[in-house]
């Protein structure tokens, strides 16, 4: 007989990168060019590194508690949170941390999402946010980029508007946006934070990407404008900015509203973060202050160098981040088709079906943060071939 499935897991997608990573891992010859997910080869902060490696031989990092997350790194999130909003936080008031930045995305769903409430996104978005709208219980309602080949990605202001319904409680956002690279600007955010105290909504900030930013930009963050800081919810992770994937070390800074919430959804999911990593992922945040203008560097001459590569084609420019899009469908094919007939030319690249309504299955990604730009500079010519442009 087959087995019975819970309803919450009708619409879960698989993203698709997985399969990807191991079809490239598991393959002879030479080394494939590896676009298909967001890996960075770039290493984190040594002082990071090394204390991770004491604390492996300490008895403190050894240890459940502080169930909620030990006080170091939970005060040096909550300075950096204040530091870019301009909104004072506590890190013993305003601070949970969690195992990663998605952990701590699902939990804040959790503890905000009713079941049958719809949850404003992008258009296109991660698959891993999607999928954790539809565990929490909810609905992704999508506001589509504007996409202009060669341009940058735009949000459709009256789209986000008119996209604000009755069962709508809570916007997930980031900016620099996963996968486009789409970035808000100062009157976006401005839009998005009157629609919000407007229809009092819940802001979930995906906050992983937030200093990954290209061409001169600044950061913006939300909770320092008018009426949100009461209603924004900062989920930030160790993965992309401080480089350490491995860590799983992610932070939650809110209101003391949400706290109490945030922290039993916490307990009830991952008891307590890995406790090894959460001091030294509160090194490397504490540095990256000093340590980041270089990074972010490399990621615009690697970004320019893609760009450089499949100039005359229909992809979108992003403003920061670790990624980019190619529409396909300028060529009669979807995104799988292409990521197929780029394996033959040695290139790894994700399709993007499941990621989007307006903008999915035919756009295909390419990861640009996990490889140097002289392997980067390979890229233009495969994929013309593949394309049989």
């Amino acid at each position: 007989m087959p087995r019975h499935r819970p309803a919450r897991l009708e619409h879960i997608a698989g993203i698709g990168v997985d399969r990807m990573g191991a079809i490239a891992d598991d393959a002879d010859g030479p080394p494939f060019l590896r676009l298909e997910n967001l890996d960075v080869d770039i290493p984190p902060d040594p002082e990071a590194i090394a204390r991770t490696v004491r604390g492996a031989s300490e008895d403190s990092d050894n240890s459940y508690l502080p169930f909620v997350g030990q006080s170091r790194l939970r005060d040096v999130a909550a300075r950096h949170v204040s530091a870019l909003s301009g909104v004072a936080y506590s890190g013993a008031r305003n601070c949970v941390i969690s195992a990663g930045g998605l952990s701590g995305i699902l939990n804040a769903l959790l503890a905000t999402v009713e079941v049958g409430d719809e949850v404003l996104v992008t258009d296109p978005t991660y698959a891993g946010l999607l999928n954790r709208i539809r565990l929490a219980g909810g609905t992704p309602k999508y506001v589509p980029f504007q996409f202009s080949p060669g341009g940058e990605w735009k949000l459709d202001r009256a789209a986000l508007q008119a996209a604000v319904g009755p069962r709508v409680r809570v916007m997930l956002l980031m900016s620099p946006s996963m996968p486009t690279g789409g970035c808000f600007d100062e009157e976006d955010w401005r839009a998005i934070a009157a629609l919000c105290v407007q229809h009092d909504l819940t802001l979930i900030l995906d906050s992983a990407m937030e200093r990954l930013l290209f061409d001169g930009r600044q950061v913006i963050h939300p909770a320092g404008l008018p009426g949100m800081a009461e209603r924004t919810i900062t989920v930030g992770s160790s993965a992309k900015e401080l480089r350490m994937i491995g860590w799983r070390v992610g932070w939650t800074v809110a209101p003391e509203s949400y706290m109490p919430d945030l922290v039993a959804v916490s307990l009830a999911n991952v008891v307590v973060p890995v406790g090894i990593a959460q001091d030294a992922v509160a090194t490397a945040l504490e540095q990256s202050v000093r340590t980041l203008a270089p990074y972010v560097g490399e990621l615009e001459r690697r970004r320019d160098t893609v760009l450089d590569e499949l100039r005359g084609l229909p992809v979108g420019v992003p403003g920061g981040g670790w990624s980019l899009l190619l529409r396909t469908s300028d060529f009669g094919i979807d995104g799988q088709t292409l990521s197929q007939r780029l394996l033959s030319h040695r290139v790894c690249a994700t399709a993007m079906q499941g990621w989007g309504e307006t903008h999915g299955a035919q756009y295909l990604r390419f990861v640009f943060s996990n490889e140097p730009v002289e392997r980067l500079r390979a890229l233009g010519d495969k994929v013309r071939a593949a394309l049989g442009a």
